[in-house]
């Protein structure tokens, strides 16, 4: 089949590169146009784009993918098929139709659950023991079309959304070949794939700023989840209101939820030895284990307790 690939974050880079390397005639890549660089700020990376180009594909960034000019440049390109992953626009019914056999989309959940922009982050944040891939045979709502192939795995007890993200884009390969032999063996008549049951359907919004604030009320595991979930942006953050000096923005990187239950407030930090550094929450406690004060780089807590007096008894507080 004749196919151009619509994409522009790092999930879809390896099924990207499987369908270049398999028989299929892969005769674009559509993606999102890179902004220019503004002062000493860098132009943002797009790992599509740069593997399109290397392998001497067209590349297409359109700022409107479904404008009247963006189609016409489609229907140059004569694909069979439109498969899109982590490309960032959604395909209206006209886009869809330019290509004889519509579109396939890989997302990173186990259909209908967390349909959205931001499955895997919403996945580990409120702690699912299971994930996936699925691909759907696309429709004009947003990851609503019928289910072509799922694959599902855990989530590892202390895995990040940046280490799931990669398990999930290679592990969605497979999915994908397997759901364009579908579509070649589809007379275009008869139903095609899984209808989605509309009960389960759960939503994965578009993270923001405010997502990166910790609620000290809620439980150490509930905010362990949160610092794996929100990696890389945007992060997982307290403010260490100093004494005679400016509140001092504290990243979190990584975290254990400890099963001794605290007596102090929330927030309240309960132990801080030179060694670790514990922190009371709602329910249990959290140790924080490595951190990244603003303007720094990470470091492990004894290498930061060496260099800041985060004594015990101080609260933590997030605005």
């Amino acid at each position: 089949m004749r196919l151009v690939m619509m994409g522009t974050g790092p999930f879809a880079v390896p099924t990207f590169e499987a369908l270049l390397g398999s028989r299929h005639d892969v005769v674009a890549l559509v993606t999102r146009p890179t902004p220019a660089a503004v002062g000493r700020r860098k132009s943002p990376a797009n790992p599509m784009r740069d593997v399109g180009e290397a392998r001497g594909l067209s590349v297409f960034a359109p700022d409107d993918v479904n404008a009247a000019e963006s189609l016409a440049r489609l229907r140059e390109f004569s694909a069979d098929l439109f498969v899109v992953c982590d490309y960032g626009q959604i395909l209206s019914p006209d886009c869809l139709r330019v290509a004889p056999l519509g579109g396939v989309n890989l997302h990173a959940s186990l259909l209908p659950k967390f349909r959205g922009s931001a499955p895997i982050n919403w996945a580990i944040y409120r702690g699912e023991k299971e994930t996936g891939v699925s691909v759907i045979h696309m429709s004009p709502a947003l990851d609503a079309g019928n289910l072509l192939a799922v694959k599902a795995t855990l989530i590892e007890p202390t895995e990040t959304a940046v280490e799931l993200e990669a398990r999930l884009a290679t592990l969605g390969i497979g999915p994908v070949l397997d759901s364009l032999e579908m579509l070649e063996q589809w007379d275009r008549v008869s139903p095609l794939g899984e209808p989605q049951n509309p009960q389960l359907v759960t939503n994965a919004r578009r993270l923001r700023k405010t997502d990166a604030e910790v609620k000290w009320t809620r439980s150490a595991r509930q905010i362990e989840r949160q610092v794996r979930a929100f990696q890389p942006w945007p992060g997982t953050f307290v403010l260490w209101d100093r004494r005679g000096g400016e509140p001092l923005r504290l990243v979190l990187n990584r975290v254990t939820a400890l099963g001794v239950e605290a007596t102090a407030a929330p927030g309240t930090v309960t132990q801080s030895d030179g060694k670790s550094l514990h922190v009371a929450t709602g329910r249990g406690t959290l140790a924080i284990e490595r951190i990244q004060p603003a303007g720094k780089r990470p470091m492990e807590i004894a290498e930061f307790l060496r260099g800041y007096a985060l004594e015990e008894g101080t609260v933590l507080v997030t605005a």
